[in-house]
This record gives C-alpha cells, sequence and structure tokens, in this order.
C-alpha cells in the first residue's frame, strides 16, 4: 500500500463495555490509502460505505460502516475516518490493533477534539464545552454546554473584545497625537462607554457564575448532633430509603453523598456523623470525617430538635463550624414541636422550620438552596463557565474598573485596557500557554 502520513491517532469512541454499536475513529492526513488497505475500498467522504474489516491476512474482523470525512470537512480539520462495527469489547480491541498495525498510534485523552482547536475548528472555549456536553449531570447543564459549543459563549466573548479594542484605539490615538487640541477621550465618550461595556462585562460575569454551578453542583453538608434527623432529611431530597433511621443515637457512622438535582442545579447532599464526644472509635473516625466534610462545604444545613430549639450543646458545634462557609439552621420535627413550616431569619442566619419526617417544609429548604447557588429558576443564558473562565472575566472586569479609574492617566489606562482584553481572548483561546492546553485536554475522555 501506500505510504501513510506520520501521525496518524486512533481510539475506540464508544464507552467501555458491550453494546450495539461500537465506534472506531481515526484522525491524519491523507487517510483514503488507510481505509482502502482496512476494507479494501476506497469510500466516498461523507457517504455510507458498507465494508468487511479486515486484518492483515485480508480475514475479516467485522463487517460494519465506514464513515470518512475529508480534511479540512471534519471534526478535526484532518482527514478523519470512523468504523462503526459490532459493539463488542473483543471486537473494538481487535479493529483498533490492525489500525495500530497500519501505523495509527492511540490517540491521548481529548486529542481528537485539541486537534480540532489547533487547525481553528473550534476555539477553545467550545473545545471545552465538548467535554462538558459529555460531562453534564442534569438536562440544564446539558442545554448550557450545547449552547456554548455552538459559540454563543464565543460570541460574547469576542464582542466584548471588541469593544475594547474601539476603546484602546481611542485612548492611544490621544497618546500618538497630543499636540492635538481635540479631546478625543471627551469628544467620543469613553467614560461612559467604558461604564457600559463594565456593566454588560459584570453581567457576564455573573451568569458565568450562576452557570459555574450546572458543573460543579454544590456541596451541601447536614450537620448536627446525634439524632436531630440529618439521616432522615437525606433519605427526603433524595426521595430513597439511603440512610439507615433509628432512635438510637450514633447510627449514622461515616460519611454518606447522594447527588440529587433542584430545577437543575445539581448538589451533592453529604449526611455526617452526629457531632459529639465518644468513647467509641468507630465513631470517632465517622466524627473526624464529618469536620473534614465541612471544610469542604459550599453550604451547611445545621440540624437541630425545633422541640427544644437551640441547646448549649448546638451552640458549641456552631461555634466550630467554618465562618467562610454559607450556613442554614434546620429546625427539623417542627411538627412535633407544633411549629408550622416557615422561613425566619434570626441573628443574622436563616432558619427553617420543617419535617424531614413528613416532607413538610422541605420546599422552603430547596428554594433556599436555589438562592445560595444563586439559581434563579428557568435561566436560559446561563454560561457553563469554569473556573478559569471565571478568573479570566473576574481580571478583566478588575482592570477595566481600574481604567475608568485612571482615564486622566492615559498610559495607564491604555495598559489596563490592554490587559483586561488578554483576560477576556485566553478564554477563546486566543493568547494561551502551551501548558494551559495540555491541562485542560488531558482530561477529556479519550476517543474525543
Amino acid at each position: 500500500m501506500a505510504s501513510i502520513a506520520p501521525d496518524v491517532i486512533v481510539a475506540i469512541a464508544t464507552a467501555p463495555g458491550r453494546g450495539g454499536i461500537g465506534v472506531v475513529r481515526v484522525s491524519g492526513r491523507d487517510l483514503l490509502p488507510f481505509a482502502h488497505a482496512l476494507c479494501n475500498k476506497t469510500p466516498e467522504p461523507r457517504r455510507v460505505t458498507m465494508a468487511d474489516f479486515l486484518d492483515e491476512k485480508g480475514s475479516v474482523i467485522d463487517r460494519g460502516i465506514v464513515l470518512f470525512f475529508s480534511a479540512p470537512h471534519s471534526f478535526t480539520g484532518e482527514d478523519v475516518i470512523e468504523l462503526q462495527g459490532h459493539g463488542g469489547p473483543v471486537v473494538m480491541q481487535l479493529l483498533l490493533e490492525r489500525c495500530i498495525t497500519l501505523g495509527a498510534r492511540i490517540a491521548n485523552p481529548g486529542e481528537f477534539t485539541q486537534r480540532a482547536f489547533l487547525n481553528d475548528k473550534l476555539d477553545l472555549a467550545q473545545a471545552e464545552a465538548v467535554a462538558d456536553l459529555i460531562d453534564a449531570s442534569t438536562a440544564a447543564a446539558a442545554r448550557s454546554a450545547l449552547r456554548s459549543l455552538s459559540g454563543v459563549f464565543s460570541r460574547e466573548i469576542d464582542q466584548l473584545v471588541q469593544r475594547l479594542i474601539t476603546l484602546r484605539m481611542l485612548i492611544e490615538a490621544t497618546l500618538d497625537f497630543p499636540e492635538e487640541e481635540i479631546d478625543l477621550i471627551q469628544q467620543t465618550d469613553v467614560a461612559n462607554r467604558l461604564q457600559q461595556f463594565q456593566h454588560d462585562l459584570d453581567s457576564l460575569l455573573a451568569r458565568s457564575r450562576a452557570g459555574s454551578m450546572l458543573r460543579t453542583g454544590l456541596q451541601v453538608v447536614l450537620t448536627g448532633l446525634p439524632n436531630v434527623g440529618k439521616s432522615s432529611l437525606l433519605n427526603c431530597l433524595s426521595g430513597e430509603d439511603r440512610a439507615i433511621v433509628t432512635e438510637h443515637a450514633g447510627t449514622t457512622r461515616d460519611v454518606l453523598r447522594e447527588m440529587i438535582q433542584i430545577d437543575g442545579i445539581p448538589l451533592h447532599i453529604i449526611d455526617t456523623a452526629g457531632l459529639r464526644t465518644t468513647n467509641d472509635p468507630v465513631e470517632q473516625i465517622g466524627i473526624d470525617r464529618a469536620w473534614q466534610a465541612l471544610e469542604k462545604a459550599d453550604v451547611i444545613l445545621q440540624l437541630v430538635d425545633a422541640r427544644t430549639n437551640i441547646t448549649l450543646a448546638d451552640e458549641a458545634v456552631m461555634a466550630r463550624l467554618p465562618k467562610q462557609v454559607e450556613r442554614l439552621v434546620i429546625q427539623n420535627k417542627a411538627d412535633l414541636a407544633g411549629e408550622r413550616p416557615r422561613r425566619i431569619e434570626c441573628g443574622g442566619r436563616v432558619h427553617l422550620y420543617l419535617s424531614a419526617r413528613s416532607g413538610e417544609g422541605v420546599d422552603l429548604l430547596r428554594a433556599e438552596l436555589l438562592r445560595v447557588a444563586g439559581w434563579i429558576g428557568g435561566q436560559e443564558d446561563v454560561v457553563l463557565a469554569r473556573a478559569r473562565h471565571i478568573d479570566a472575566l473576574q481580571c478583566a472586569a478588575e482592570k477595566s474598573a481600574l481604567a475608568r479609574r485612571r482615564l486622566g492617566q492615559v498610559e495607564l489606562c491604555a495598559e489596563e485596557l490592554r490587559l483586561a482584553q488578554a483576560a477576556l481572548s485566553s478564554i477563546t483561546g486566543e493568547f494561551s500557554a502551551d501548558d494551559l492546553l495540555g491541562e485542560i485536554f488531558s482530561r477529556f475522555c479519550i476517543g474525543k
């Protein structure tokens, strides 16, 4: 056969295990000879071709479909071959090994998408949206990832960058022509333009922070004294009997985790051992793990018994809870205390009266958790942002705010705007270090 261009990559693109269909994906340059050697056929671009997949001796490995996408009209921008066969692990492995004997190498995680980025088929934000769409844990997260993949987020960033370029041009024109008597900054209303730019940037940052919850979810830790109903509340929120509930203190001895969703926001509910002094070494391990979980929480639900209200022991627990973490006081067993479900604020804390056993008032808790997450139901314009996106937007917001304050110092104002533009451009990958790209794509699954 004709020689194959170097650096052809291959991977099984479908999930491990048995399935009705399995896909092996190949990407590289000039792959028609590769396809002919594998199938004894030369497939037409974008046409379905039925073929036998042959080993090096000409024996049939499997029979299936060959799809050929010629460069640059493919996902990676290179020639791409997709082999769709029967989804047994052995068949997929044999096809993979055959491709390797033909000169391909196993693709690194995310390498197909990385090639799409390097060949200008996707920008960096869109490439990250590919992984986010695959990893989406709720329908809302999937919709947001799909919007980013289609370029909605990138277009917003590009529009902000173009506005920054215009502002920089106006500012730097003053530097280039200092002898002009006309005050270009005042004449072109730079101050108001910059104020509107910052308003729009802050709006995008707020939507990005709200959307980030769709990716990571909210870590909600249940804590309190033994027998205040933590496990009952976990069961109520999850809709299943996940935790053992008894009248005996110390029943929960380890950290229990359950993932639920409220209005599209994933919540990682963590039930912990009751906090108390104990001589039981097993229970003490559970209590130690409870304190570790509390340090990593986004929000703490401290349960107290509504019949006794907040006791000295409850106050001792409160004193040890992380100060920087949002905390809600859950007055559980409200039905037994003769209290109606309600939300009140007391001492700077939100108190929710509810019954985990009957479910009365739990809707108040769900609404409060959405408030803590900064989520408003039905938001369709949130951005499924990553931490680096939020950091870049925050940096751009800080630099643009500095630029506004330094309008009277033209050189400093121009420099702040330049830094703001660089921060925004890093989101789509216009300015990205190689080590950043390696870190991003290494987190992708193999075959994508």
